[in-house]
């Protein structure tokens, strides 16, 4: 199987293990030269530096191993602002499935990928302009957190 195939295979899986039924245009995506534990602590603090409160990060690579991928570097980390998920779960039930905010990061070699299905596109499931402009700021959030990976 050639890499670029296994790395189509980890982000389909990767996407279905978090509940997700994307697009790859649905999806932001980042590669970061760090190392996966330097590269997730950038994360953590990137999120905690937005505001953000990391809810729990999930090992996924349970899944993968039972694949046939061989790794321990593969995490969801959950996160977001209380008050913002419980207001709109509270208004909108729809989009239980999808809150916390997550992503998904993993090691490819000597560096890190961290993907994340595109905030904005949960306009799709709630189109009232107020949450559609919630969901803007979460993305550009997100291309804000990733930026700061992206940084050496």
């Amino acid at each position: 199987m050639s890499r670029l195939s296994s790395m189509k295979n980890v982000l389909v899986s990767l996407i279905l293990l978090v509940g997700m039924n994307a697009h790859a245009e649905d999806l932001l995506m980042v590669r970061s030269p760090h190392s996966f534990p330097e590269a997730m602590l950038a994360l953590q603090s990137a999120i905690d530096g937005h505001g953000y409160t990391l809810s729990r990060v999930q090992r996924v690579d349970i899944g993968l191993t039972g694949s046939g991928f061989v790794t321990d570097k593969y995490r969801v980390v959950f996160f977001g602002k209380i008050d913002e998920i419980r207001t709109l779960t509270t208004r909108y039930p729809q989009l239980i499935p999808y809150l916390p905010l997550h992503m998904t990061i993993f090691a490819e070699d000597e560096e890190t990928l961290v993907v994340m299905e595109d905030p904005a596109r949960l306009a799709q499931v709630v189109t009232d302009p107020e949450a559609a402009a919630q969901f803007r700021r979460w993305h550009n959030d997100a291309l804000s957190i990733f930026d700061e990976l992206r940084q050496e």
